[in-house]
């Protein structure tokens, strides 16, 4: 298999992964994987409106780093997103969205998910967030972009979780992290663990 050939069946690997452990649902939810063919940056994304349970290799986009297609179809939503983080973060090689259920909540209170050991980076002791800033515009993919410079993953406010990594199979494990950490905070302050977390 080539670069395009793998990196196209890891974005279908890692979105159908995600529907079935219900990271994402319905037609939310979005999936890249950036590889270099004949010394251009190539980014092979998930489509606009289509289940991540349902992709197909013929599904994929794949689009140059300044948004222009290379293959027939429309994009994510968010291709805004995934091309601000990819220009400002030169060393990534996948990018991944979701709403994941608890991590999303979390993101719609003021409360914070802590950060636990063995979770990438430890800068601080909260996962990093950002404002709010309405889905698919430019405004959240600049924000975001900035954000995520020192950070691998980013809880987008009233919105969901977004992860980067070197690999887009990488990043698929940072958001199933995230939510597992999310998910375990919830469970505490549910029982009134207040010391746990």
């Amino acid at each position: 298999m080539n670069d395009k050939t793998e990196n196209i069946k890891s974005v279908i690997d890692v979105s159908k992964y995600l529907f079935e452990r219900k990271l994402v649902s319905g037609k939310v939810g979005n999936v890249s994987a950036r590889f270099n063919d004949n010394g251009m940056d190539v980014i092979a994304i998930t489509p606009t409106m289509k289940s991540l349970g349902n992709v197909k290799e013929e599904d994929i986009i794949l689009i140059d780093i300044d948004g222009n297609n290379l293959t027939k179809g429309t994009p994510s939503s968010e291709v805004y997103l995934h091309l601000a983080i990819y220009k400002e973060k030169g060393d990534i090689g996948g990018i991944v969205h979701t709403h994941s259920p608890f991590a999303t909540g979390f993101s719609f209170s003021d409360k914070r998910i802590k950060r636990l050991e063995g979770f990438g980076k430890i800068t601080s002791l909260y996962l990093a967030d950002i404002e709010y800033e309405k889905p698919g515009s430019i405004e959240l993919a600049n924000k975001s972009a900035k954000a995520l410079n020192n950070e691998d993953v980013l809880i987008l406010k009233k919105h969901g979780v977004i992860s980067t990594a070197n690999t887009v199979k990488e990043a698929s494990s940072l958001v199933e992290f995230v939510e597992d950490i999310a998910k375990t905070q919830f469970i505490s302050h549910t029982l009134n663990l207040s010391n746990s977390f």
